[in-house]
């Protein structure tokens, strides 16, 4: 008799991609939640401060994912000097961004961050030495074109600001790359809480230049920032263990609309037609980009 090996349904694959699309929409509305909890508490407190509490609190389910990982192995380091590295960057993109809150309209700050896969593409072939062709630089052009037409440079209607979540975009690229470069290496886990480690001494060095008196109310926002961003990054890892990145990527920029919806309801804010166009001319240069990505792999 002859015994056949069990099929796999293709239900349960469009579950299972189904699954990461909806944690992936969820994680990048957990995402945006905590920036407009950030946004509202720059208005009180210094960027270190700020920095310095909502990373301690990132440290609960940070502790959560170790325990569900098989404890304090996951949080093996093999790279001291590249995790640093990474920290570094990540220190560094987090003052940026959350500077740059405290100046722009939350859609308007979010969508410029959208710059990241660009400067991915930009500094890929000099730092990693991958190939880049015509096409793509060509999608790079166009996205950066949408930036300049978000932030109007030479108009009255510059936005300075725009230039931390820029800024912040450049060193989140930077941070990425060298992700890339550790995965090898490195379990997720350790890099997160290694990062997150490196935040929190960052914000702690700000303490002599003045921290604000701390409000039980605010705590509780830190608090819940802290959860926030722990809980996001779980859901995101998560997403793509359950489907291929190529599918659930593009989601991401859904939070454009969170963002939207988050401003418009706390703060009374709508996106102009500026801001609207270039996000648009950013996203779709970054799917293309994208979609040129997964057929350079298919091809190897």
């Amino acid at each position: 008799m002859t015994v056949r090996p069990p099929t796999v349904r293709p239900e349960s694959q469009s579950i299972a991609a189904g699954r990461g699309i909806a944690f992936m929409l969820l994680g990048g509305a957990l995402l945006t939640m905590n920036d407009a909890v950030l946004k509202w508490l720059t208005g009180d407190y210094p960027v270190g401060q700020i920095m310095f509490m909502r990373g301690l609190f990132v440290f609960l389910p940070i502790s959560i994912l170790v325990y569900h990982s098989g404890g304090l192995s996951a949080l093996r380091i093999n790279s001291f000097r590249n995790q640093a590295l990474r920290g570094g960057l990540m220190v560094t993109g987090t003052f940026l961004f959350i500077t740059g809150l405290g100046h722009l309209p939350l859609g308007e700050a979010i969508a410029i961050t959208f710059a990241g896969p660009l400067f991915i593409t930009l500094l890929a072939p000099v730092l990693l030495g991958e190939h880049v062709g015509w096409r793509r630089w060509a999608a790079v052009l166009v996205g950066f074109s949408g930036i300049l037409v978000m932030t109007r440079p030479g108009s009255e209607a510059v936005q300075w600001a725009a230039m931390f979540p820029l800024s912040a975009s450049m060193f989140g690229a930077l941070r990425d790359l060298m992700t890339r470069k550790l995965s090898t290496s490195e379990t997720s886990i350790s890099m997160l809480c290694f990062s997150t480690a490196i935040v929190v001494l960052g914000g702690l060095a700000t303490l002599p230049f003045g921290w604000a008196p701390l409000t039980p109310r605010d705590v509780g926002l830190m608090a819940l920032s802290g959860m926030l961003v722990g809980s996001a990054h779980f859901l995101l890892i998560e997403c793509f263990r359950l489907a291929e990145a190529a599918l659930v990527a593009p989601f991401k920029y859904f939070n454009m609309v969170w963002a939207v919806l988050f401003g418009f309801i706390i703060w009374g804010d709508i996106p102009d037609t500026w801001t609207i166009t270039g996000a648009g001319f950013v996203i779709c240069s970054v799917l293309y980009i994208m979609r040129r990505e997964a057929q350079r792999k298919k091809r190897r």
